[in-house]
Protein backbone atom coordinates (compact mmCIF):
# COMPACT_ATOMS: atom_id res chain seq x y z
CA UNK A 1 0.00 0.00 0.00
CA UNK A 2 2.94 2.38 1.10
CA UNK A 3 4.46 2.53 -2.54
CA UNK A 4 1.71 4.12 -3.71
CA UNK A 5 1.52 6.88 -1.43
CA UNK A 6 5.91 7.09 -1.08
CA UNK A 7 5.78 10.28 -2.59
CA UNK A 8 3.80 11.93 -0.29
CA UNK A 9 4.60 10.49 3.09
CA UNK A 10 6.70 13.46 5.53
CA UNK A 11 7.44 13.57 8.69
CA UNK A 12 5.71 15.81 11.36
CA UNK A 13 9.30 17.37 12.12
CA UNK A 14 8.92 19.07 8.08
CA UNK A 15 8.06 22.65 8.30
CA UNK A 16 5.26 24.09 6.74
CA UNK A 17 6.57 26.10 3.61
CA UNK A 18 8.65 22.70 2.81
CA UNK A 19 5.65 20.90 3.08
CA UNK A 20 4.15 23.58 0.53
CA UNK A 21 7.32 23.11 -1.47
CA UNK A 22 6.19 19.08 -1.63
CA UNK A 23 2.86 19.20 -2.78
CA UNK A 24 4.12 22.12 -5.61
CA UNK A 25 6.55 19.75 -6.69
CA UNK A 26 4.65 16.84 -6.75
CA UNK A 27 0.88 18.36 -7.66
CA UNK A 28 -0.60 17.64 -5.04
CA UNK A 29 -2.16 18.93 -1.95
CA UNK A 30 -2.07 16.38 0.02
CA UNK A 31 0.34 14.69 2.12
CA UNK A 32 0.61 11.82 4.48
CA UNK A 33 2.11 12.26 8.15
CA UNK A 34 4.22 9.44 9.27
CA UNK A 35 6.59 9.22 12.67
CA UNK A 36 8.52 6.26 11.42
CA UNK A 37 6.09 3.81 10.55
CA UNK A 38 3.32 5.32 12.73
CA UNK A 39 0.79 7.41 10.73
CA UNK A 40 -0.37 10.45 12.03
CA UNK A 41 -3.08 11.47 9.72
CA UNK A 42 -3.40 13.79 6.86
CA UNK A 43 -1.80 17.51 5.95
CA UNK A 44 -3.84 19.31 3.40
CA UNK A 45 -3.00 22.50 1.69
CA UNK A 46 -6.23 24.07 3.65
CA UNK A 47 -4.27 23.04 6.64
CA UNK A 48 -1.36 25.05 5.51
CA UNK A 49 -3.42 27.79 4.46
CA UNK A 50 -5.27 28.26 7.72
CA UNK A 51 -2.24 27.97 9.93
CA UNK A 52 -0.72 30.40 8.42
CA UNK A 53 -3.44 32.76 8.42
CA UNK A 54 -3.57 32.20 12.52
CA UNK A 55 -0.04 33.63 11.83
CA UNK A 56 1.76 29.96 12.53
CA UNK A 57 5.68 30.82 11.43
CA UNK A 58 6.18 28.69 8.15
CA UNK A 59 9.28 27.56 9.51
CA UNK A 60 7.44 25.81 12.00
CA UNK A 61 6.63 22.01 12.16
CA UNK A 62 3.56 20.26 10.72
CA UNK A 63 2.97 17.80 13.61
CA UNK A 64 2.15 20.88 15.52
CA UNK A 65 -0.45 21.58 12.95
CA UNK A 66 -2.10 18.33 11.87
CA UNK A 67 -5.75 18.20 12.52
CA UNK A 68 -6.71 15.04 14.58
CA UNK A 69 -10.71 15.34 13.83
CA UNK A 70 -9.98 14.16 10.35
CA UNK A 71 -12.95 11.42 9.32
CA UNK A 72 -10.96 8.41 8.07
CA UNK A 73 -12.33 4.83 7.14
CA UNK A 74 -12.47 2.02 9.19
CA UNK A 75 -10.95 -1.40 8.00
CA UNK A 76 -14.76 -2.35 9.07
CA UNK A 77 -16.48 0.26 7.02
CA UNK A 78 -18.70 -1.64 3.68
CA UNK A 79 -17.57 -0.19 0.44
CA UNK A 80 -20.66 1.81 0.42
CA UNK A 81 -19.97 3.11 3.84
CA UNK A 82 -16.60 4.51 2.49
CA UNK A 83 -17.54 6.04 -1.06
CA UNK A 84 -20.69 7.76 0.88
CA UNK A 85 -18.17 9.27 3.24
CA UNK A 86 -15.74 10.12 0.33
CA UNK A 87 -19.01 12.16 -1.85
CA UNK A 88 -20.09 13.61 1.61
CA UNK A 89 -16.40 15.59 2.10
CA UNK A 90 -15.36 15.58 -1.68
CA UNK A 91 -12.84 13.50 -0.36
CA UNK A 92 -9.86 13.29 -3.16
CA UNK A 93 -8.92 10.46 -0.99
CA UNK A 94 -9.76 8.56 1.83
CA UNK A 95 -7.40 6.12 4.43
CA UNK A 96 -8.90 3.33 5.53
CA UNK A 97 -7.42 2.99 9.17
CA UNK A 98 -8.08 -0.58 11.24
CA UNK A 99 -8.52 -1.12 14.82
CA UNK A 100 -5.02 -0.10 15.97
CA UNK A 101 -4.78 3.10 14.23
CA UNK A 102 -2.56 1.67 11.40
CA UNK A 103 -3.01 2.73 7.84
CA UNK A 104 -3.63 -0.29 5.71
CA UNK A 105 -5.06 1.17 2.33
CA UNK A 106 -5.68 4.69 0.73
CA UNK A 107 -8.69 5.20 -1.75
CA UNK A 108 -8.28 7.67 -4.47
CA UNK A 109 -11.61 9.64 -6.15
CA UNK A 110 -10.12 9.14 -9.24
CA UNK A 111 -9.75 5.46 -9.22
CA UNK A 112 -12.70 4.71 -6.97
CA UNK A 113 -14.93 6.74 -9.15
CA UNK A 114 -13.79 6.20 -12.58
CA UNK A 115 -16.17 8.45 -14.23
CA UNK A 116 -17.46 10.48 -11.65
CA UNK A 117 -16.47 13.97 -11.04
CA UNK A 118 -15.82 14.83 -6.90
CA UNK A 119 -18.87 16.77 -5.66
CA UNK A 120 -19.14 20.58 -5.94
CA UNK A 121 -19.72 22.80 -3.12
CA UNK A 122 -22.71 25.29 -3.63
CA UNK A 123 -21.99 28.07 -6.20
CA UNK A 124 -21.66 31.25 -5.77
CA UNK A 125 -22.78 34.26 -8.18
CA UNK A 126 -20.28 37.46 -7.15
CA UNK A 127 -19.76 39.77 -9.36
CA UNK A 128 -15.77 40.00 -10.57
CA UNK A 129 -13.95 43.59 -11.76
CA UNK A 130 -11.02 42.06 -14.69
CA UNK A 131 -8.72 45.09 -15.08
CA UNK A 132 -8.04 44.74 -18.49
CA UNK A 133 -6.54 48.28 -19.67
CA UNK A 134 -3.31 48.13 -19.38
CA UNK A 135 -0.55 48.13 -22.71
CA UNK A 136 1.27 44.83 -21.10
CA UNK A 137 4.52 46.02 -21.53
CA UNK A 138 6.59 42.98 -20.25
CA UNK A 139 4.96 40.61 -23.31
CA UNK A 140 6.39 43.28 -26.18
CA UNK A 141 6.51 42.95 -28.81
CA UNK A 142 3.31 40.35 -28.74
CA UNK A 143 1.54 43.15 -27.21
CA UNK A 144 2.31 45.61 -29.51
CA UNK A 145 0.00 43.55 -32.38
CA UNK A 146 -2.53 42.46 -29.38
CA UNK A 147 -3.77 43.46 -25.93
CA UNK A 148 -2.19 41.15 -23.29
CA UNK A 149 -5.87 39.45 -22.18
CA UNK A 150 -5.77 38.39 -25.96
CA UNK A 151 -2.61 36.41 -25.77
CA UNK A 152 -2.87 32.85 -26.08
CA UNK A 153 -2.73 29.97 -23.73
CA UNK A 154 -3.31 26.52 -25.41
CA UNK A 155 -6.85 26.90 -27.67
CA UNK A 156 -8.12 29.78 -25.26
CA UNK A 157 -6.51 33.37 -24.15
CA UNK A 158 -5.87 34.32 -21.02
CA UNK A 159 -9.00 36.34 -20.69
CA UNK A 160 -10.81 33.39 -21.25
CA UNK A 161 -9.36 31.39 -18.85
CA UNK A 162 -9.74 33.81 -15.64
CA UNK A 163 -12.78 34.16 -16.75
CA UNK A 164 -13.43 30.38 -16.88
CA UNK A 165 -12.14 29.82 -13.57
CA UNK A 166 -14.50 32.32 -11.92
CA UNK A 167 -17.62 30.52 -13.93
CA UNK A 168 -16.31 27.13 -12.70
CA UNK A 169 -17.19 28.47 -9.09
CA UNK A 170 -20.89 30.02 -10.39
CA UNK A 171 -19.37 33.82 -10.44
CA UNK A 172 -21.88 35.30 -13.96
CA UNK A 173 -21.10 38.83 -13.78
CA UNK A 174 -18.10 40.21 -15.29
CA UNK A 175 -17.26 43.93 -15.67
CA UNK A 176 -14.30 44.72 -17.41
CA UNK A 177 -11.77 47.57 -17.46
CA UNK A 178 -11.03 48.27 -21.05
CA UNK A 179 -8.40 50.83 -22.76
CA UNK A 180 -5.92 50.06 -24.74
CA UNK A 181 -7.10 48.07 -28.25
CA UNK A 182 -10.65 48.23 -26.07
CA UNK A 183 -12.22 47.41 -29.96
CA UNK A 184 -9.74 43.97 -30.20
CA UNK A 185 -11.05 42.64 -27.41
CA UNK A 186 -14.78 43.85 -27.06
CA UNK A 187 -14.99 42.32 -31.10
CA UNK A 188 -12.84 39.04 -29.96
CA UNK A 189 -15.36 38.23 -27.21
CA UNK A 190 -18.61 39.01 -29.18
CA UNK A 191 -17.32 36.23 -31.59
CA UNK A 192 -17.08 33.40 -28.98
CA UNK A 193 -19.31 30.42 -29.26
CA UNK A 194 -19.76 30.86 -25.35
CA UNK A 195 -20.94 34.26 -24.80
CA UNK A 196 -19.80 35.83 -21.28
CA UNK A 197 -22.34 38.11 -19.34
CA UNK A 198 -19.87 41.23 -19.25
CA UNK A 199 -20.48 44.65 -18.93
CA UNK A 200 -17.47 46.84 -20.22
CA UNK A 201 -16.35 50.43 -18.31
CA UNK A 202 -13.69 52.80 -20.79
CA UNK A 203 -10.71 54.29 -19.21
CA UNK A 204 -9.93 57.42 -21.24
CA UNK A 205 -6.66 57.26 -19.64
CA UNK A 206 -4.47 55.38 -17.69
CA UNK A 207 -5.93 55.73 -13.88
CA UNK A 208 -3.49 53.06 -12.11
CA UNK A 209 -4.34 49.21 -10.99
CA UNK A 210 -8.00 50.05 -9.33
CA UNK A 211 -8.98 53.44 -10.11
CA UNK A 212 -11.14 52.87 -12.92
CA UNK A 213 -13.16 50.90 -9.84
CA UNK A 214 -14.76 54.07 -9.25
CA UNK A 215 -16.81 54.06 -12.48
CA UNK A 216 -18.80 51.24 -10.83
CA UNK A 217 -20.19 53.38 -7.79
CA UNK A 218 -23.51 52.66 -7.33
CA UNK A 219 -23.56 49.49 -9.96
CA UNK A 220 -21.60 47.02 -7.18
CA UNK A 221 -23.46 46.20 -4.18
CA UNK A 222 -22.10 43.67 -2.85
CA UNK A 223 -18.44 42.35 -2.05
CA UNK A 224 -16.82 41.04 -5.73
CA UNK A 225 -13.53 40.04 -6.92
CA UNK A 226 -11.19 42.14 -8.41
CA UNK A 227 -8.36 40.46 -10.56
CA UNK A 228 -5.78 41.48 -12.91
CA UNK A 229 -5.67 40.15 -16.57
CA UNK A 230 -2.77 38.60 -16.31
CA UNK A 231 -3.14 36.05 -13.53
CA UNK A 232 -3.67 32.45 -13.04
CA UNK A 233 -4.04 31.16 -9.46
CA UNK A 234 -5.32 27.08 -8.73
CA UNK A 235 -7.67 27.91 -5.99
CA UNK A 236 -11.31 27.15 -4.90
CA UNK A 237 -12.14 31.26 -4.85
CA UNK A 238 -15.13 29.94 -3.01
CA UNK A 239 -12.78 29.36 0.11
CA UNK A 240 -11.08 32.88 -0.38
CA UNK A 241 -14.66 34.24 -0.12
CA UNK A 242 -15.67 32.52 2.82
CA UNK A 243 -12.57 33.60 4.71
CA UNK A 244 -13.08 37.11 3.55
CA UNK A 245 -16.45 37.10 4.74
CA UNK A 246 -16.14 35.13 8.15
CA UNK A 247 -13.27 37.19 9.17
CA UNK A 248 -15.52 40.56 8.45
CA UNK A 249 -12.63 41.84 5.83
CA UNK A 250 -12.71 44.91 3.87
CA UNK A 251 -10.49 43.72 1.25
CA UNK A 252 -8.65 40.94 1.22
CA UNK A 253 -5.05 40.07 -0.81
CA UNK A 254 -4.67 36.79 -2.27
CA UNK A 255 -0.89 36.47 -1.45
CA UNK A 256 1.50 33.78 -2.88
CA UNK A 257 4.35 32.37 -0.41
CA UNK A 258 7.32 32.83 -2.46
CA UNK A 259 10.85 31.38 -1.88
CA UNK A 260 13.95 32.70 -2.48
CA UNK A 261 17.60 31.50 -2.36
CA UNK A 262 20.92 34.28 -2.29
CA UNK A 263 23.41 32.09 -4.31
CA UNK A 264 26.05 32.82 -1.82
CA UNK A 265 27.38 32.80 1.57
CA UNK A 266 26.06 35.78 3.74
CA UNK A 267 28.37 37.44 6.21
CA UNK A 268 27.13 39.33 9.15
CA UNK A 269 29.20 41.61 10.90
CA UNK A 270 29.38 44.07 13.65
CA UNK A 271 31.83 46.62 15.54
CA UNK A 272 35.21 46.91 13.63
CA UNK A 273 33.82 44.75 10.78
CA UNK A 274 34.44 41.57 12.57
CA UNK A 275 32.44 38.39 11.32
CA UNK A 276 29.74 37.31 13.51
CA UNK A 277 27.70 35.32 11.46
CA UNK A 278 28.24 33.52 8.06
CA UNK A 279 24.99 32.12 6.83
CA UNK A 280 25.37 29.82 3.82
CA UNK A 281 23.15 30.38 0.88
CA UNK A 282 19.79 31.76 2.58
CA UNK A 283 16.87 31.70 1.82
CA UNK A 284 14.65 34.24 2.80
CA UNK A 285 9.98 33.81 2.51
CA UNK A 286 7.79 36.35 1.20
CA UNK A 287 3.91 37.04 0.86
CA UNK A 288 3.64 37.81 -2.40
CA UNK A 289 0.53 40.19 -3.98
CA UNK A 290 -0.74 38.01 -6.78
CA UNK A 291 -3.28 40.92 -8.16
CA UNK A 292 -6.65 39.11 -6.88
CA UNK A 293 -8.82 40.41 -4.31
CA UNK A 294 -11.81 40.57 -2.34
CA UNK A 295 -13.38 43.84 -1.90
CA UNK A 296 -16.39 45.41 -0.22
CA UNK A 297 -18.51 47.54 -2.09
CA UNK A 298 -18.20 50.22 0.42
CA UNK A 299 -14.66 50.56 -0.59
CA UNK A 300 -15.71 51.73 -4.23
CA UNK A 301 -16.11 55.29 -2.48
CA UNK A 302 -12.87 55.76 -1.46
CA UNK A 303 -11.62 55.25 -5.22
CA UNK A 304 -11.30 59.04 -6.52
CA UNK A 305 -13.03 59.76 -9.26
CA UNK A 306 -10.71 60.50 -12.57
CA UNK A 307 -7.41 60.29 -10.50
CA UNK A 308 -4.66 57.79 -10.75
CA UNK A 309 -5.13 55.27 -8.00
CA UNK A 310 -3.65 51.80 -7.32
CA UNK A 311 -4.66 48.95 -5.22
CA UNK A 312 -1.82 49.75 -2.73
CA UNK A 313 -2.54 53.57 -2.27
CA UNK A 314 -6.54 51.93 -1.22
CA UNK A 315 -4.98 49.90 1.35
CA UNK A 316 -3.44 52.55 2.87
CA UNK A 317 -6.41 54.42 2.83
CA UNK A 318 -8.25 51.08 4.75
CA UNK A 319 -4.84 50.88 7.21
CA UNK A 320 -4.96 54.64 8.56
CA UNK A 321 -8.70 54.07 9.62
CA UNK A 322 -7.91 51.07 11.11
CA UNK A 323 -9.61 48.54 8.49
CA UNK A 324 -9.06 44.79 8.09
CA UNK A 325 -7.25 43.69 5.16
CA UNK A 326 -6.76 39.82 4.98
CA UNK A 327 -4.38 38.00 3.80
CA UNK A 328 -5.04 34.57 1.88
CA UNK A 329 -2.38 32.18 1.35
CA UNK A 330 -1.58 30.34 -2.27
CA UNK A 331 1.12 28.06 -2.76
CA UNK A 332 4.22 29.22 -5.03
CA UNK A 333 3.22 27.14 -7.88
CA UNK A 334 -0.16 28.13 -7.57
CA UNK A 335 0.17 31.55 -9.07
CA UNK A 336 1.42 32.05 -12.22
CA UNK A 337 1.57 35.70 -13.72
CA UNK A 338 1.43 35.10 -17.25
CA UNK A 339 2.23 38.58 -17.86
CA UNK A 340 5.71 38.16 -17.58
CA UNK A 341 7.55 36.94 -20.17
CA UNK A 342 9.43 33.99 -18.32
CA UNK A 343 6.01 32.72 -16.91
CA UNK A 344 4.30 32.91 -19.96
CA UNK A 345 7.02 30.22 -21.75
CA UNK A 346 6.82 28.12 -19.29
CA UNK A 347 3.00 28.07 -19.03
CA UNK A 348 2.71 27.48 -22.69
CA UNK A 349 5.54 24.53 -22.53
CA UNK A 350 3.55 22.80 -20.46
CA UNK A 351 0.31 22.68 -22.60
Amino acid sequence: MKEKIQDRIVSPQMSLIDAMKRMDALGVKILFVYEENIFLGLLTIGDIQRAIIRNVALNDVIGKILDKNKIYASTDDEESVIKEKMRRLRAECMPIIDGNGNLVDVWFWKEIFINEKAPERNPIDVPVVIMAGGKGTRLRPLTNVIPKPLVPIGQKTILEEIMDRFEGIGCKRFYMSVNYKSDMIKYYLSQLEHQYQIEFFQETRPLGTIGSVALLKEIIHTPFFVSNCDILIDQDYREVYDYHVANHNELTVITAVKSHQIPYGVVETGENGLMTALKEKPETTYMINTGVYVLNPELISDIPQGEFFHITDLMEVIRRRGGRIGCFPVSENAWRDVGEWNEYLKMIDVL
